[in-house]
């Protein structure tokens, strides 16, 4: 993870990946609303009532408190993020 730029309650981040998930049962359940869009690669996000696929292109923007987990991302080529934390 790499912040890009950040003021105030906003920041920017550069996210790699490769082959990663979360831990079971590990699920991310933040203060603030992330907007996440896939640069690079192909994920799978989870949510507690659906599972979403990501490629290259795809954003999907995530409300706080939206508890949501990585259950995939390409294992042969980095996964890139840019993740707008606000």
């Amino acid at each position: 993870m790499e912040t890009l730029a950040a003021s105030g309650t906003t920041r920017i981040e550069r996210i790699v990946s490769r082959g990663h998930q979360s831990a079971p049962d590990d699920w991310y359940d933040q203060a603030q609303h992330e907007w996440v869009l896939l640069v690079q690669g192909q994920a799978r996000l989870q949510f507690e009532d659906h599972i979403l696929h990501l490629s290259a292109g795809d954003h999907v923007n995530i409300p706080a408190h939206c508890k949501h987990r990585v259950t995939w991302t390409t294992p042969d080529q980095d996964t890139v993020w840019l993740a707008v934390f606000y």
